[in-house]
């Protein structure tokens, strides 16, 4: 089983693939979406789950998403038809830091997927091309909550903590208007749906061939977040607009 197919079981029950429960979600979107008839832009959208969420909300909104897996544009697609809204949603499969449409968006989002442009920075780059004058940056990634190991940093990444991530945003030309640190109860939950939702698939599939190698994955991961990173790591999601234009 690949990567792609563990990460659909594991976001099973949690299809925003981020820590944030679905009143952030929703929060974060209506700061966003002030006027409610944007156009909306996610790169690396996944399964669409911000950009469904967005459409559902605002009826006047319309939305395109990029993402390279042809799986999850394929699952946004039929999520589409059964809200309604799959004459407002275009979906494009190629990278996403490759990516060029004829107009801007007014909203440019691009929760937990920071690690397909190789960083916070350089995502607010992508993003940057794209954006409308006056529009907003919704941003997703992490940050050290306090000094990690060795062990988390080669785990998760180089991230900082959370008012340096700030200092460099906003040297990078950004002006945050909104944010959200996730809580504890965000954070857990994410993990325990995470990695129960691929135990439990496990234990429903015993005959299936990938059946003991997603266990085991399950376990490794459950016990490399509350072993590794469960005291150390944080996520932040920023609404933000240029500094000038």
């Amino acid at each position: 089983m690949n990567r792609e197919q563990i990460s659909g079981l594991a976001h099973a029950e949690h299809p925003i693939k981020s820590p944030l429960d679905d009143d952030s979600v929703r929060q974060l979107l209506e700061r966003c979406l002030p006027r409610g008839n944007e156009r909306v832009l996610d790169l690396g959208c996944g399964g669409g789950e911000w950009l469904l969420r967005a459409l559902a909300m605002h009826p006047q909104l319309e939305a395109e998403g990029v993402d390279i897996s042809e799986g999850d544009l394929a699952q946004a697609r039929q999520a589409a038809v059964r809200l309604g809204v799959q004459e407002r949603l275009v979906l494009h499969q190629r990278e996403a830091e490759d990516f060029t449409s004829p107009h801007p968006f007014d909203l440019v989002l691009s929760v937990g997927a920071a690690h397909a442009f190789g960083g916070l920075l350089p995502t607010l780059a992508a993003a940057r091309k794209h954006l409308a004058p006056g529009g907003h940056v919704l941003i997703g990634d992490g940050f050290w909550e306090r000094e990690p190991s060795p062990e988390a940093v080669e785990m998760l990444g180089e991230f900082t903590d959370l008012a340096t991530t700030l200092d460099r945003v906003v040297a990078d030309g950004w002006t945050p208007v909104h944010g959200h640190v996730s809580s504890r109860s965000e954070l857990d939950a994410y993990e325990w749906s995470c990695w129960g939702s691929l135990a439990a698939w496990a234990l429903d599939h015993p005959a299936d061939p990938d059946s003991a190698q997603v266990l085991e994955t399950a376990a490794t991961r459950r016990s490399e977040w509350l072993r590794v990173y469960r005291d150390t790591w944080g996520f932040v999601s920023l609404v933000l607009r240029r500094t000038s234009p």
